[in-house]
């Protein structure tokens, strides 16, 4: 745990109960061991898409869809979120529950390699969550600056990952411990990376 365990708990139990789609998502990420942004990273994610108003958003790596609907709810039915993800078979999963939640007119499924996907999908975004592997990390950061627009937002999970950063050891520990680094230092973003559940960064692009 990042933070000590009775605070994780006490903020969980704030957190008001979910709807029965985001509710059968969590059980069903639990019991089979699929990683999710979990509801208090998906209420950070929903409230920078209502502070910023961001609309266009593209999501990189985005599994069964859990947070993707947090962003499309923020973002309203007139918003375009682009979710990613090499598995045809959790875009399959994943385009059940958004119709169940009630976005999916909002949401552009594609299934392949979330950087190529980004890098073919014409414009600019008003934000972009990066929740790739690891290793793929430092690449995304240098696709992803001229794919946001001034002001626009740069949300990355895990970048704490497990408190491996303190002590890198594996290939995706250092890629985390470089992208960090990289982000913090860059002229082109003004960063701040949050300690809830396993690390958020945010960067605002300048």
């Amino acid at each position: 745990m990042i933070v000590n365990p009775e605070i994780e708990s006490y903020i969980d139990g704030l957190l008001p109960p979910r709807d029965e789609v985001l509710a059968e998502m969590e059980r069903a990420a639990a019991r089979r061991k699929i990683p999710i942004i979990g509801p208090a990273v998906g209420r950070v994610l929903a409230q920078l898409v209502m502070i910023s108003r961001a609309r266009r958003i593209f999501e990189l790596g985005s599994a069964i869809g859990y947070s993707t609907i947090w962003l499309a709810r923020a973002a309203g039915p007139d918003a375009e979120v682009h979710y990613s993800d090499a598995s045809e078979k959790n875009a399959r999963e994943a385009r059940g529950y958004f119709e169940r939640a009630g976005v999916a007119s909002a949401i552009h499924v594609h299934v392949g390699d979330a950087l190529s996907i980004l890098r073919e999908t014409p414009g600019n975004f008003d934000l972009i969550f990066n929740d790739v592997d690891k290793e793929g990390y430092l690449s995304v950061l240098e696709t992803v600056p001229p794919r946001l627009k001034p002001g626009g937002i740069f949300v990355t999970d895990n970048t704490l990952w497990h408190e491996r950063v303190l002590m890198p050891k594996e290939p995706s520990d250092k890629a985390v411990v470089e992208f960090n680094r990289k982000l913090y230092g860059s002229a082109r973003f003004f960063t701040t990376l949050l300690p809830i559940r396993d690390g958020l960064s945010v960067g605002v692009r300048l």
